[in-house]
């Protein structure tokens, strides 16, 4: 399990744009405008093996279930290489949608290319943008890690998404989030 850190993309940049297929909903393209949330969207590069994502997975579902009312929606996205990795590829995808019970779309980056966009480096990566697709926040859930019997509580993320729902400044320390390497072709 390499331990990655995020790449910590600038503050203020404009969501890339993309158009990607969701396994679950039969490989029907949707694209960032199609999902993006009223209020905010979270983008998370995330996949179906890594310990890190297995760690986080149920709090990320929790949160998604209180704040997609607020009108922040989260959208995932996998771009791991699925020869090397045929855990992570799209019917796997749709088992662990299913089998971890979370509701928001999972998109299958097979070129990889939008990852390369995002500068995403590990999963979990997360990116917060506001109602214009300006990047507000980007590093970690929280402090919790596999091993490091911190608790999972899901802090920056909320944070995050409390300022912006107040209409108040983000935090300017945003630490890097962590996780195994994006597996790159």
């Amino acid at each position: 399990m390499a331990r990655t850190p995020s790449n910590m993309l600038a503050l203020g940049t404009k969501a890339p744009y993309f158009e990607l297929p969701n396994p679950s909903k039969s490989n029907e393209v949707q694209s960032l405008n199609d999902l993006k949330g009223e209020k905010g969207t979270l983008v998370i590069f995330m996949c179906n093996h890594c310990p890190f994502v297995l760690h986080i997975i149920d709090k990320l579902t929790e949160l998604y279930e209180d704040y997609q009312e607020k009108g922040i929606e989260f959208i995932a996205i996998n771009s791991n290489d699925i020869v090397q990795y045929p855990a992570d590829a799209p019917e796997k995808m749709i088992e662990f949608q299913i089998e971890k019970g979370f509701d928001f779309p999972y998109l299958y980056d097979e070129s990889q290319s939008i990852a390369k966009a995002y500068d995403a480096a590990c999963t979990p990566d997360f990116y917060f943008f506001d109602d214009k697709l300006d990047l507000v926040y980007r590093g970690q859930m929280d402090d919790s890690r596999p091993g490091n019997s911190k608790e999972i509580t899901g802090e920056d993320l909320i944070i995050a998404f409390e300022n912006l729902l107040a209409g108040e400044p983000q935090d300017e320390n945003q630490r890097p989030s962590m996780g195994c390497n994006i597996k790159w072709k």
